[in-house]
């Protein structure tokens, strides 16, 4: 249940929370065609709140905008700016942001070119994504029978609102089958993501990860993990992985900004590894979370002070 705060950014406003509410007509609602982002805003080890890689969410949000042909009416740093004051309006020391543009009531139908583009923040507080214990000792993933969109059936770069149906049956077949998560393999049987976050594993040291030329999203956490592997010399590869290379990994891990880095214990009734977070996913995870909240300066283009 997400807890009620004060105001929700709409349209370049700050309106009651209780007020913030669309039309049924609204397009968007249909025929799922709009773009929105996940952000987290941290309260760092010196008491001040930062919100993490704002500057990349809120390019990748304009950018889905771009290739789903939605112009929105308000720039880049009008919606990063609602960001910042919306959390000050609901004296958020932290908390997950969500940036929304989507299209309007009007002409209903597949095309809508006239339809007003609106634009929405919402913010909330959100814990661990897949709980404080997964976390800690990971997860049970199981290989989901719904397939990742193909490169030329959807826009897999795109963090669009009706692609993530298959996201929402991939992850409620895993939970009905007593697991915490799904990973979906793309229509020619490589690993692509989990049902919200992108995939890494390691083998003999190495990290690998699909490349972004494969139907994955272009997460800014998996970027952020890159960065800082390499920064940490651990070796890394982006490339194809099969689903035998996921069941005969030392570590498996999944990144993103709502599951931040969450270890992989056991996938398909086989344990991975140690059947506990290896030594590599420990490592990335200490690191990411004092970049994000701890005492870590190292990259201050990351941070967006609140």
């Amino acid at each position: 249940m997400v807890d009620k705060q004060k105001k929700i950014w709409v349209d370049g406003e700050l309106v009651a929370w209780e007020d913030a509410t669309v039309h049924l007509l609204t397009h968007s609602l249909h025929y799922g065609v709009g773009a929105f982002e996940g952000i987290r805003a941290y309260k760092r080890a010196n008491g001040e709140t930062a919100i993490f890689r704002l500057d990349d969410h809120i390019e990748r949000l304009f950018d889905t905008c771009k290739m789903v042909l939605c112009q929105p009416k308000f720039s880049r740093t009008d919606v990063s700016k609602a960001c910042v004051d919306l959390l000050r309006a609901n004296g958020m020391s932290e908390g997950y942001l969500r940036p929304l543009v989507f299209v309007g009531e009007g002409v209903m139908g597949i095309y809508s070119a006239n339809n007003p583009i609106r634009t929405a923040v919402l913010a909330w507080k959100w814990g661990a994504y897949l709980g404080e214990e997964a976390l800690k000792n990971g997860i049970r993933a199981k290989i989901s029978s719904f397939a990742r969109h193909h490169i030329n059936i959807s826009l897999v770069k795109a963090k669009m609102m009706g692609q993530y149906t298959n996201s929402v049956l991939a992850k409620r077949e895993a939970k009905l089958a007593g697991y915490d998560e799904a990973i979906m393999l793309d229509v020619n049987g490589f690993v692509s993501e989990g049902s919200g976050e992108n995939l890494f594993i390691v083998k003999k040291g190495v990290i690998y990860t699909p490349d972004l030329s494969s139907a994955i999203l272009a997460g800014i956490t998996r970027d952020t993990v890159i960065t800082l592997a390499k920064e940490m010399n651990i070796p890394l590869s982006e490339t194809r992985i099969t689903r035998d290379q996921l069941w005969l990994a030392d570590e498996v891990f999944l990144t993103g900004t709502a599951a931040e880095i969450t270890p992989v214990r056991e996938i398909d009734d086989r344990m991975i590894g140690e059947g506990v977070p290896g030594p590599i996913t420990k490592r990335l995870q200490a690191r990411y979370f004092d970049v994000v909240k701890g005492s870590d300066t190292s990259h201050p283009a990351w941070l967006t002070p609140v």
